[in-house]
């Protein structure tokens, strides 16, 4: 929606999901009201109306919290465009919540499983190239715990080096300092060589074509190792970086430096991604406690 685009500079996938949510809000007013909605009807919407909306998406089609409290988010976006640029002033915002959503639990691999994704990456051949770049890369993402975009961001100047730490511009434009593990360093370097030692200002990660990599086609590429390896459906390349910070938080590490290197603004994030299992809880209590014996 054009809205959209210009209020809040959304990406086509979140272009194409509010058209889609709108579109099926539109829809519903169409048959609550017997016509096409207008300005007017808009003016007129009360909260009953939109949870009339949310209520029969719930019982007809099935849809989950997380997908309507989406769809109102959209709603609520496009009734804001409308206020500001059309003089709409719908009542229907004033005190109404959407569905409250609890985001799920972040499923990480074991330390083996997440192991096995670099080993079965390392393992393929049918192609030199892209096997390095797909070893480096999920090295990368479970060695540094980056964010896909973050690594696919990377020019050959910015490659990690070990002792001297990756910078790295996350979410807000914020930059971060991530320390290398030599195991990261030698993965890249391994599949640069392979590149011919290319110039700096190249992207770190090429796709088959030559451009940049595309996330898409990382995740493609994670899905076929992980078949190769009997991987759960959970090895993502986004549950690399969960891993990274579980596996962290388990041997002892700081949530508060967790944090840090995994560029949250807010603890409680952090703290989503660190989900370690009683037991070992328990041992690290044990030891740690000075009440414990």
């Amino acid at each position: 929606p054009v809205w959209r685009e210009r209020e809040r500079r959304a990406s086509r996938h979140t272009l194409s999901a509010d058209g889609a949510d709108l579109a099926d809000f539109l829809g519903f007013l169409s048959r609550h009201l017997g016509a096409e909605p207008g300005l007017e009807a808009l003016q007129a919407l009360r909260p009953a109306d939109l949870r009339g909306f949310m209520a029969e998406r719930a019982r007809k089609d099935g849809v989950g919290t997380a997908t309507r409290a989406r769809q109102l988010a959209a709603i609520r976006g496009f009734l804001r465009f409308l206020a500001r640029h059309h003089g709409l002033q719908p009542l229907a915002l004033a005190g109404l919540r959407g569905p409250k959503v609890t985001p799920p639990a972040p499923r990480p691999l074991t330390p083996d499983q997440a192991r096995g994704v670099v080993e079965e990456a390392g393992s393929v051949e049918n192609s030199t190239l892209l096997t390095l770049r797909d070893t480096a890369l999920f090295t990368l993402l479970y060695g540094c715990g980056l964010r896909i975009s973050e690594a696919l961001d990377l020019n050959v100047g910015q490659a990690p080096r070990a002792g001297i730490g990756l910078k790295v511009r996350g979410k807000g434009d914020k930059e971060r300092l991530v320390p290398v593990l030599p195991a990261v360093e030698r993965a890249v370097a391994a599949y640069l060589a392979a590149r011919g030692n290319p110039p700096p200002e190249q992207p770190l990660f090429l796709g088959a074509r030559g451009g940049r990599l595309d996330a898409g086609m990382a995740q493609r590429a994670l899905r076929t190792y992980r078949r190769l390896a009997g991987l759960p459906e959970s090895a993502t390349p986004h549950a690399l970086r969960h891993s990274f910070a579980t596996h962290l938080l388990g041997a002892g590490g700081d949530l508060r430096s967790i944090q840090e290197l995994l560029g949250h603004a807010s603890l409680s994030t952090t703290q989503r991604y660190t989900t370690v299992d009683s037991a070992k809880l328990l041992e690290t209590w044990q030891k740690a406690h000075p009440r414990a014996g």
